[in-house]
């Protein structure tokens, strides 16, 4: 059975939502160096999983998910569908696009 936080998103088989992280524009470093938003635009990105499908299935048999309902994650930039629901921003990807679990 999918697992979800009440969003009214239902992920099937393998994928995952995730509600992404907040982007926070230019950075500065300790040393003053400071860091322009479009410097990380190819790195991976963070969020928090929403909801999880089920699992797919793989020689007649369902695949367990290894990521869960509120892990953060780290995944390809390029890996995921962007959508809106209700208002708000979420990502649709599949597990085997999750790079990471951060602080696991």
């Amino acid at each position: 059975m999918a697992k979800s936080t009440g969003l009214s998103l239902k992920p099937l088989g393998d994928r995952i939502v995730v509600a992404p992280a907040k982007q926070e524009g230019e950075r500065k470093l300790a040393s003053g160096i400071i860091i322009p938003e479009t410097a990380d635009k190819e790195k991976p990105e963070q969020g928090k999983v929403v909801a999880v499908g089920e699992g797919k299935y793989e020689d007649g048999k369902r695949v367990p998910m290894t990521v869960k309902v509120g892990d953060s994650v780290l995944f390809s930039k390029y890996g995921y569908d962007e959508v809106k629901v209700d208002g708000e921003e979420y990502y649709i990807l599949s597990e085997s696009n999750v790079l990471a679990v951060i602080g696991k």
